[in-house]
């Protein structure tokens, strides 16, 4: 396994200023943003890009010697009106993908809202079977991270339909992989290792993410957290700082023959605000897992 990043928790940062600080860190990989302008999320300039572009993030990863994990590009694919322009842009991703060798794609699946989960399912499949095959002759897979996205659904129920084993178990009957974050099981009370290790063949890619249960909170709100403007019961933190046992998932991961890039993923509200900040909380992060990654 390789210990890499996700680049998205530094918007506007050059790719390469990045990829320096990674390598000079000790992360190996790259997991690299790729949303379209003017989102600045945009580290690989996918809906621009050409030869130039193909070379200069291709002498980037020469240069620090990382590898390229994901290109990451997580929205609503089943959007009821941006579904479409969403899914566009997906497959520029794979384009992106597949000129500079990069094996994955990251998404997630979406929602409707103004429908419900059976018939968002049945729509699901008609939008990826295509997306999936376009990847798949490409080279690239797509893969689907299983965050719940309670913010695309006005009552704040799961907005990406990839939230549980279930679902998991569903879309691969469509060609989708998993990339596996521990993180959202947590907030839904099921178990991350328990929940991963019979699908870790389906485990194409990872992301490191904690959750931290804020102590006394859920009896306030429950599961499904508030319907006001309160924080809820858990926040996201970097490896290290939440509930997570990372020995426990890296070892499940490892038994079940994984052997790709777990990715943090920086969303940790205390160590955010500035690039020196959200660095330092990489640098937890990094500390926390490089011995349990590289075994």
């Amino acid at each position: 396994m390789k210990l890499g990043l996700l680049t998205a928790c530094l918007p506007g940062e050059d790719l390469a200023d990045i990829a320096r600080w990674a390598a000079d860190q000790g992360f190996e990989a790259l997991e690299v943003a790729g949303w379209p302008s003017p989102d600045d999320r945009n580290h690989i300039r996918v809906d621009s890009f050409d030869q130039a572009e193909s070379d200069r993030v291709g002498r980037i990863f020469a240069e620090t010697g990382l590898t390229l994990s994901s290109i990451a590009y997580y929205e609503n694919n089943l959007h009821p009106r941006a579904g479409e322009q969403v899914n566009a842009h997906l497959r520029k991703c794979v384009d992106a993908a597949a000129a500079l060798g990069c094996p994955t794609v990251g998404t997630f699946v979406g929602r409707d809202p103004g429908l419900p989960v059976r018939d968002n399912l049945q729509h699901a499949a008609k939008v990826f079977r295509p997306l999936v095959g376009y990847a798949r002759d490409h080279g690239v897979d797509v893969v689907i991270e299983n965050c719940v996205m309670k913010s695309w659904h006005p009552d704040g129920y799961p907005g990406n339909l990839a939230y549980s084993p279930e679902l998991w178990e569903w879309m691969f009957t469509l060609g989708l992989r998993l990339n596996y974050d521990p993180s959202h099981l947590v907030a839904l009370g099921i178990d991350p290792v328990a929940a991963a290790a019979p699908y870790v063949s389906q485990i194409s890619h990872v992301q490191a993410k904690d959750t931290e249960v804020l102590p006394g909170t859920i009896n306030r709100f429950g599961f499904y957290g508030p319907i006001t403007g309160e924080k809820g019961w858990y926040r996201f933190r970097v490896p290290g700082l939440g509930q997570i046992e990372w020995s426990m998932v890296i070892e499940a991961l490892r038994r079940g023959g994984y052997d790709g890039v777990v990715s943090v993923e920086h969303e940790d509200p205390v160590w955010s605000g500035s690039t020196e900040r959200v660095q330092t909380g990489l640098g937890i992060a990094y500390r926390t897992l490089r011995h349990l990654v590289r075994g």
